[in-house]
């Protein structure tokens, strides 16, 4: 199934007292390439959200955007109460009772673990599960994107490839012609010379000729590779072929543009030189389309 490179898929979730959003976005790219913008107290599953990622996307340039809208709880912390407890039985043990009563709660709060702070280790480890679960809904969004886009890019490239078959089997027609017509003007003009000489045309002459001819001018091969190649070009674009199919659309492109020249540079008829130019002109377009599948 051929599928593009363009696609778009965001999730959003409540979890763990906070909001979490995942959103991916991917362009066309010869590789896969991962930007990951990660907020820095999640830093540390970068890592595992790319390597997830590289299993559902095997070409572009992907760009995974992570958000993050922590709970009121884990932005001012957690007062310990059993600590500051502990810190008010010891001020009571050494303070009159009217001092104690007079004691600033603000200096209080600022006593060495009075007030517990969520660490960055702490928050990533607890949003993981929900990112990782964002991550592959936003990923299923993408390919599915992808997938429609893909659809359309597979209709263009099979409309391209009927093009070059049509013009390929007028070719084929076309080429005995060529030699058959070859023939008959290299009589002629022998005719002519000869006649002026006194002369006439021998025909072991005119065979030899024509066979020089035709084994210069022979294209059988060349078309018979072509056609091949539009064989394989009809499989990687049809839905049956599970595999990303672009890098193999991308080669063929170039094979199947190096066959045509070959014929082009073999073949001296008009006719088929014509044809050539719109197979060219398809295969062009093509390996052009062929830039945005995966």
């Amino acid at each position: 199934m051929i599928r593009s490179m363009t696609g778009f898929g965001v999730a959003s979730a409540d979890a763990e007292g906070g909001s979490f959003s995942v959103e991916v976005r991917s362009v066309n790219n010869k590789f896969f390439k991962a930007t990951m913008r990660v907020p820095d107290a999640l830093g540390a599953l970068e890592g595992d959200l790319e390597a997830q990622l590289g299993k559902r996307i095997s070409r572009g340039s992907v760009m995974v955007t992570v958000r993050v809208a922590e709970s009121a709880a884990d932005r001012v912390g957690r007062i310990d109460g059993a600590a500051l407890e502990a810190y008010m039985a010891q001020l009571r043990s050494v303070l009159p009772p009217e001092q104690v009563a007079r004691l600033d709660p603000s200096a209080l709060l600022e006593l060495p673990g009075v007030v517990v702070t969520v660490g960055a280790q702490d928050r990533a480890e607890r949003a993981r599960a929900v990112l990782t679960k964002l991550l592959d809904q936003a990923c299923d969004r993408l390919l599915a994107m992808r997938a429609t886009e893909g659809q359309a890019l597979a209709t263009t490239l099979a409309e391209f490839g009927v093009t070059v078959r049509a013009r390929l089997a007028e070719i084929a027609e076309r080429s005995p012609q060529v030699v058959q017509a070859y023939q008959e003007r290299l009589r002629t003009r022998m005719a002519t010379l000869l006649a002026e000489a006194g002369a006439s045309v021998r025909e072991e002459d005119i065979i030899r000729e024509v066979a020089v001819f035709a084994e210069r001018s022979d294209i059988a091969e060349e078309v018979n590779r072509l056609g091949g190649h539009l064989d394989q070009f009809a499989r990687l674009i049809s839905p049956q072929h599970a595999e990303p199919a672009g890098r193999t659309l991308d080669f063929l492109a170039q094979e199947m543009l190096r066959e045509a020249n070959t014929i082009a540079s073999k073949s001296s008829d008009v006719e088929i030189s014509r044809r050539i130019v719109e197979i060219k002109a398809c295969i062009d377009r093509i390996k052009e389309q062929a830039q945005n599948a995966e």
